[in-house]
């Protein structure tokens, strides 16, 4: 039986200030240091043992991952960061304040962007100064696959082929994986070991922090599901 824990990133900077962050690397907070160090120790606490660790390419997961890791005595263990796991792009929304937003848009459209499965968010082009395509972690990309905005269909979608290729194998092997990613390449992770339908996945909420322990039979079906710390 193989275990899996999803970490969402401690609160960042601009979870704080409210801003959609997306693929902009902002840093975490004093709060979500200490979110991701209190991670850590509840890991120690369950005596979950890890075989590898997965993480997106940005800063805040990082950080959550080697807190946690640190603070659970396991920081030595392998560990493959990839963009797959990124948060969600938010477009042309990235850095716009989502109380603005809501005043500028209405609430029930930026809810939608927000939430809907399968509805994207106005989209930033590949030439603006924003675009991921400027950032040197993603040179090695088809400028294709870059998005310029992202729903959580499309999300799952681009997360799909490293569950098939990294994760699932090494579960299949019995072996325990942490990930430490974000809100909604989490949720898109949940919706399809869960089996989440499209309409429920939008009230799936995920805690800054919070570990979720899967475990697992021989053939990837969940058989139990736990929340540490609550």
């Amino acid at each position: 039986m193989a275990k899996l824990v999803l970490i969402r990133h401690g609160q960042s900077e601009w979870n704080l200030s409210n801003q959609f962050t997306g693929w902009v690397d902002v840093d975490l907070s004093d709060e979500g240091v200490k979110q991701a160090i209190n991670a850590g120790k509840l890991i120690k606490e369950a005596g979950i043992e890890f075989d590898q660790a997965y993480t997106s390419v940005l800063t805040r997961a990082i950080k959550t991952l080697h807190y946690a890791l640190e603070y659970s005595d396991q920081l030595w263990i392998p560990e493959t960061k990839t963009w797959r796991l990124n948060e969600r792009h938010y477009g042309a929304l990235q850095g716009q304040n989502k109380a603005e937003a809501a005043e500028k848009f209405g609430d029930e459209q930026v809810h939608i962007w927000r939430r809907s499965y399968d509805v994207l968010p106005p989209l930033l082009s590949a030439d603006d100064e924003g675009s991921a395509a400027n950032d040197r972690r993603y040179a090695n990309l088809d400028p294709h696959i870059v998005p310029g905005g992202e729903n959580l269909k499309v999300t799952l979608e681009r997360v799909m082929p490293f569950w098939e290729d990294e994760i699932a194998p090494q579960l299949l092997d019995g072996k325990n994986v942490i990930i430490a990613a974000h809100g909604n390449s989490l949720r898109a992770l949940s919706k399809y070991i869960e089996g989440i339908s499209d309409d429920d996945i939008i009230n799936l909420e995920m805690k800054t922090g919070q570990p979720v322990v899967y475990d697992f039979d021989a053939k990837l079906n969940v058989t139990n599901k736990t929340k540490l710390g609550d």
